[in-house]
C-alpha cells in the first residue's frame, strides 16, 4: 500500500499529511517538499520538536512490512534516547496503532488523558517509533523513556552513512509482538519526527517514500 509520499502540491506539504504538534514544545522543526532523486521531505530543527502525520488503515496482518527511505545530515553528538533529556534524533519513523483503552487500568487511562492534554491529542496508545540512534546498537529495542506506550528500535546509529539515502525495511508486525508481547491491532496512523528541543541542538534530516507491503512469497 502506497506510496505515501508522492507529488505535493508546489510549496506545499504532501496530500493527505499535517503538522504533528507537540503542545509541551514552543518551537517547531521545519518540513517542506523537495526533489531528492525523487519526492522527499526535509526536515529542520533547531532546539525544537514537531512531526507530520498522516491517518491510515493498514492490517498489518495483511501488509506487515513497512518500507522507507532517509538520510542525515549529521548525527547529534551527545544524543542518549533512553534518557529523557538527551532524547533526541535527526530522523524518527512512527508507526501508530489502535488499541483498546478498556485493555488497560483506570489509572493508565488516567495518564492517557492527562498525557494527551499535555503533548497531542493525537497520541496513541501503542506506537513503534523506528529511530535513527546516536549510541545503541542497531536493530536494539530501546523504551521510550517518556511513556511505556511507545517502544522505540533503533536502525541506524554512528556508524550509519550521513548524507547517504538508506532504505529501510522492517516486519512491523513482528517488531510489535516483540515490543509489547500481544497481537497487534490495526495501524492507524504513520509520522516522521525531527527533533532536538531536549538538547537544544540542530538537525537535517529528508524523508522518502513510505509504504506498506506483503511479506515475500
Amino acid at each position: 500500500m502506497g506510496p505515501f509520499f508522492g507529488p505535493s502540491a508546489r510549496g506545499g506539504l504532501p496530500p493527505d499529511w499535517k503538522p504533528w504538534i507537540l503542545n509541551n514544545v514552543k518551537r517547531h522543526t521545519t518540513y517542506y517538499p523537495v526533489e531528492d532523486g525523487s519526492p522527499a521531505i526535509k526536515a529542520l530543527a533547531d532546539a525544537s520538536a514537531s512531526g507530520l502525520m498522516r491517518s491510515v488503515t493498514v492490517d498489518p496482518r495483511e501488509y506487515p512490512v513497512v518500507q522507507w527511505r532517509w538520510k542525515v545530515a549529521a548525527i547529534i553528538e551527545g544524543a542518549n534516547i533512553s534518557r529523557k533529556e538527551n532524547n533526541d534524533s535527526p530522523a524518527r519513523l512512527y508507526v501508530a496503532f489502535a488499541y483498546d483503552i478498556k485493555k488497560v487500568s483506570l489509572f493508565e487511562r488516567f495518564r492517557y488523558r492527562m498525557a494527551k492534554r499535555r503533548y497531542s491529542e493525537s497520541l496513541p496508545l501503542r506506537a513503534i517509533a523506528y529511530t535513527w540512534a546516536n549510541r545503541h546498537p542497531l536493530g536494539s529495542f530501546v523504551p521510550m523513556p517518556y511513556t511505556s506506550w511507545f517502544m522505540q528500535v533503533a536502525l541506524e546509529n554512528s556508524a550509519s552513512p550521513v548524507n547517504e539515502w538508506i532504505t529501510e525495511k522492517r516486519d512491523v508486525y513482528e517488531d510489535y509482538r516483540k515490543a509489547f508481547g500481544e497481537e497487534p491491532q490495526v495501524i492507524i496512523g504513520v509520522a516522521v519526527m525531527t527533533n532536538t528541543d531536549n538538547m537544544g541542538g540542530k538537525a537535517e534530516a529528508w524523508y522518502g517514500n513510505i509504504v506498506f507491503k506483503q511479506r515475500p512469497r
